[in-house]
C-alpha cells in the first residue's frame, strides 16, 4: 500500500461530492485512484496499489493468477483499507490487454449500413473464437490530412480501389461476465470496462500530432503500443516484464525472490551489490523489450513512412530507478517516464513522489478521468 502518500492526500482533500474510483486490476497488484472535480480542476483525492502475491501465498511483487473469489475478496480489503480512505462506490474498471483482441483491418469504401453488415463477417478472420462469444466494437480510422504525406496521383498509373483502415476490438463475453461479478460483489457502482490501453492513453498524452511508442511494462508482459491523432494504430505484446527482472536479480546474485524483489524497488538499476551493478545482471530483460520496441517501430514506420517522435514509458517495470536513461540508450527518440499524476490538482511537496510513482497509476488515472467526465 501507498499507506504514507494516501494518508496525506486524503487528509488534505477531505471528502467531497462527485468523487470517483479508477480501477487497474493487474497480474501483481490492484490499483485504485479516486478524483474529484473542484473549480474544473480534476483533484486527487487519494489513491492506493494492494499486492496480490499474498493472496496466492506468493511474495510482493510476484505474478498471480487467482480465482474470482480471491480478487473480489482483495478489492474488498483495498476498499476498507484505513489508510486509503476511499469514500465513494462510483467508478471505472480496467479490463487487460491479454483479455482483449485489437487489430487493424482494411476494409473497401462503402456506405455506412453495409460497413457495419461486413465488418463482422471480416473480424471473423482476426478472432480465434465464435463471432458471437465476444463483444465487437470497431472504430474508422481518419485519413491523413497532412499535406506533407499526400501523395500526387500519377495519370500514367491504374488507380486502386479506396480503403478504410478499421480498428476492431474484441472482448470475449465470459471476461465481462467476470469483471461484472467482481465488481457487483464489491457493491461497485461501474459504469464501465475499458480495455486499458484506452485508459493510458488518456492519462498520459497530449494532444501530439506525431506518432508515440507506449511501452508499459507489466509484471509478466510488456505492452506496446502506437499513437498517432490519440488513435492506437499498432498493438504488441511481449511475454517478458518486470518479474523477469526479479528472477535475474535472484539468480544472479543468490538472494531470495522477496530479497530481489525489495532490492529493485529499492535501488531500481543503480548501485551495486557485492560489487555487482545491477543494471548489467538485468541487461538480458530489458534488451529484449526495447529491442523489440525497436522492431515495432521500424514495422510501423515501413509501412506508414512516419517516424515514432517519442517513446513513453509506464507500468510498474518503467517506475524503477534509472530504467529510463538505459531505455534513451536504446532508442534514437525522444524517451520520458509517464507522468499521469500531472494532469490532476494535488499538493506541491508531493510532486516529486507521484511524479517517481506515477507510471505504475496510468491504467487507473486513465479510467478516473473517464469516469470523472462522465459527470460533467
Amino acid at each position: 500500500m501507498e499507506n504514507f502518500l494516501s494518508n496525506i492526500v486524503g487528509d488534505i482533500f477531505s471528502k467531497k461530492e462527485g468523487s470517483v474510483l479508477g480501477i487497474d486490476i493487474g497480474s501483481s497488484s490492484i490499483k485504485i485512484v479516486q478524483l474529484s472535480r473542484k473549480n474544473g480542476h480534476a483533484v486527487l483525492e487519494t489513491y492506493g496499489e494492494l499486492a496480490l502475491g499474498p493472496y496466492a501465498g506468493k511474495s510482493i511483487g510476484e505474478a498471480t493468477n487467482l480465482p474470482q473469489e480471491k480478487i473480489i475478496e482483495a478489492i474488498a480489503d483495498m476498499l476498507s483499507e484505513k489508510e486509503v480512505k476511499i469514500t465513494t462506490n462510483v467508478c471505472g474498471v480496467a479490463i487487460p490487454f491479454a483479455s482483449s483482441l485489437m487489430a487493424v483491418i482494411e476494409m473497401p469504401v462503402m456506405p455506412q449500413k453495409q460497413l457495419e453488415s461486413m465488418i463482422p463477417i471480416e473480424a471473423r478472420k482476426y478472432i480465434p473464437v465464435p463471432i458471437s462469444e465476444v463483444a465487437l466494437d470497431w472504430y474508422i480510422i481518419p485519413k491523413d490530412k497532412n499535406p506533407d504525406t499526400e501523395q500526387i496521383p500519377n495519370p500514367n498509373e491504374k488507380t486502386t480501389p479506396q480503403k478504410l483502415e478499421v480498428l476492431i476490438v474484441a472482448l470475449h463475453n465470459d471476461t465481462l461476465i467476470r469483471y461484472k461479478d467482481i465488481v457487483t460483489k464489491n457493491s461497485l457502482n461501474v459504469s464501465f470496462f475499458e480495455i486499458e490501453i484506452f485508459s493510458t492513453m488518456r492519462s498520459i498524452l497530449e494532444q501530439e500530432i506525431t506518432p508515440v511508442l507506449i511501452v508499459d511494462m507489466g509484471a509478466t508482459s510488456t505492452k506496446l503500443y502506437i499513437v498517432e491523432r490519440g488513435i492506437l494504430r499498432s498493438s504488441h505484446m511481449i511475454n517478458r516484464g518486470s518479474q523477469n527482472i526479479t528472477d535475474e536479480l535472484s539468480k544472479s546474485l543468490g538472494i531470495s525472490i522477496t530479497d530481489a524483489e525489495n532490492l529493485k524497488r529499492e535501488k531500481g538499476l543503480l548501485g551495486e551489490v557485492n560489487g555487482i551493478k545491477i543494471k548489467d545482471v538485468v541487461t538480458l530483460t530489458l534488451s529484449y523489450i526495447f529491442s523489440e520496441s525497436n522492431r515495432v517501430i521500424l514495422a510501423y514506420q515501413k509501412k506508414y513512412d512516419k517516424n515514432v517522435s517519442k517513446v513513453v514509458l509506464v507500468g510498474g517495470g518503467s517506475a524503477l530507478k534509472g530504467v529510463v536513461d538505459v531505455a534513451k540508450s536504446s532508442f534514437q527518440t525522444e524517451v520520458v517516464a509517464g507522468d499521469p499524476f500531472a494532469k490532476v490538482v494535488a499538493p506541491a511537496f508531493l510532486e516529486k513522489v507521484l511524479h517517481e510513482t506515477g507510471p505504475e497509476f496510468a491504467v487507473a488515472m486513465g479510467v478516473a478521468l473517464r469516469r470523472l467526465q462522465e459527470l460533467d
